[in-house]
């Protein structure tokens, strides 16, 4: 997920309501903000990438209560991209 925060916030809101919908899924965090650098391409200030046990339980977060919950606070403070990608 590639985010720039708008509303610090309400940000927060959204972090705190992921967090159930991750742990729900038994997701975990490979990546959370941290230093980096776009060599190509437009970036975005924040940078995150989570892991699942496989694609379907990706997905099947993304669009849980749950998640979708969290996602209405995300879209009031930021503006981001999410992908879901099958590992190989």
């Amino acid at each position: 997920m590639r985010i720039d925060v708008h509303d610090p916030e309400t940000y927060k809101s959204y972090i705190a309501a992921d967090a159930v919908a991750i742990e729900a899924y038994r997701g975990w965090f490979l990546v959370r903000g941290g230093r980096h650098e776009a060599v190509h391409g437009p970036a975005r200030s924040r940078n995150v990438v989570l892991a699942f046990e496989d694609y379907e339980t990706a997905l099947a977060c993304y669009r849980s209560p749950e998640y979708q919950k969290a996602f209405a606070f995300r879209s009031r403070s930021a503006v981001a991209e999410a992908i879901v990608i099958q590992g190989g």
